[in-house]
């Protein structure tokens, strides 16, 4: 395995349109780094661009210590899984997984020896003598993660790999990959995986780190809980965690103490954001996820009163929909805690945890409110 760095890499097309924006991205050896972002974001391309699929613009790829700009996908030492899996049809799975070997020419008893030892680590012993057509969704896959596998390549390359797969066998397959991406590092064969998705629970439950990525940009770069308890800009906190942030225009005010104001509302800012922040008065946008607040009475200290929309019972847990002024709030709240029912119309009051809120700056999105907090 080997570490994979991206420095200032770009891709332009013929038209002018700048897809990827001089990205730097550094994949530690034996690393699952995850590419998140919306659709159009540039992921894919990126992803592309490391196999060699795509031609590169600007900047450099580099695996270990080779430039890798210039060589074709079969001499940069990568093994790529794709979404639709790949297989030859007309070839039975040990084929299928041993082909690739086959072509270097290694010889037969490392072929079977190698064929043998990732069909057991799959647990597909039983489907070596099946055509792809024989195959449900979650098999191919594992057929298709077999035959990279087995290639013992320098990097792991994922593009959207479960997206055709149910729900169900979705998590399984989350938790098939990254057990044996731990496995592989407690036998010492470590991979160096980079793994595209646009769904966030794969990049929360499957990444070492995480890399969230707009519009060809490089947003933020960090392990999951970092993500979502330290968002460094306004996208991240709206993109990472379901349901997602509540995003609410506000005005900061130090008249008479520390004041925000959100839908009309005004409250004083909790010691425990004050200390925080790193910001003048002025327009922010108050970011608080719907797990961090407490449902109150309407007229509570420290709480903005707003007026139920909706109410979704999910089972162990409520989503309320709330209106404050032009913004909707969602609130998760346990359901063993509610002490009445909640029902449209109703006006409650919504308290934020001080230390679970955000402030961002209005204009550029950057997180205001996590300079003094360590």
């Amino acid at each position: 395995m080997a570490e994979l760095q991206l420095k200032s890499l770009e891709k332009k097309y013929g038209n002018g349109f700048k897809a990827v924006h001089g990205i730097d991205l550094k994949v530690k050896e034996g690393e699952f780094m995850v590419l998140v972002g919306p659709s159009g974001c540039a992921k894919s391309t990126t992803l592309r661009m490391i196999a060699g699929l795509e031609t590169i613009t600007g900047g450099e790829v580099r695996i270990g210590e080779n430039v890798v700009n210039d060589l074709v996908p079969g001499k940069r030492g990568i093994a790529m899984v794709f979404q639709n899996y790949a297989l030859y049809p007309h070839m039975k799975v040990r084929r299928n997984l041993s082909f690739g070997l086959k072509l270097k020419r290694q010889p037969k008893e490392q072929i079977e020896s190698a064929t043998s030892d990732v069909s057991g680590i799959l647990e597909i012993d039983e489907l070596l003598e099946r055509l792809p057509k024989q195959l449900s969704g979650g098999q191919a896959q594992r057929v298709a993660l077999g035959r990279a596998l087995i290639k013992q390549p320098e990097v792991f390359l994922f593009d959207e790999p479960l997206s055709n797969l149910d729900a169900k066998l979705r998590a399984s397959m989350r938790v098939r990959i990254t057990d044996l991406h731990k496995r592989l590092r407690d036998e010492g064969r470590p991979a160096t995986v980079v793994y595209v998705t646009h769904d966030q629970v794969e990049a929360m439950t499957m990444g070492d780190r995480i890399c969230v990525m707009k519009d060809g940009h490089i947003m933020q770069v960090a392990d999951p809980r970092t993500l979502y308890d330290r968002p460094a800009n306004a996208f991240v906190g709206g993109f990472i965690g379901m349901p997602e942030m509540n995003l609410v225009p506000a005005v900061l005010t130090r008249d008479a103490g520390l004041r925000l104001t959100a839908g009309g509302q005004t409250v004083e800012v909790p010691e425990g954001l004050a200390h925080r922040l790193n910001v003048e008065d002025g327009a922010v946008t108050l970011g608080i996820r719907p797990q961090h607040m407490s449902l109150v009475d309407a007229g509570s200290p420290g709480a903005f009163d707003a007026e139920v929309v909706n109410v979704e019972f999910m089972g162990h847990e409520i989503n309320v929909h709330a209106r404050l002024g032009e913004a909707v709030l969602v609130a998760v709240v346990q359901t063993t805690d509610l002490t009445r029912r909640i029902a449209r119309g109703d006006l409650i009051g919504l308290r934020p945890y001080a230390a679970r809120i955000h402030l961002f700056d209005a204009d550029t999105g950057e997180n205001v409110s996590l300079a003094k907090d360590h």
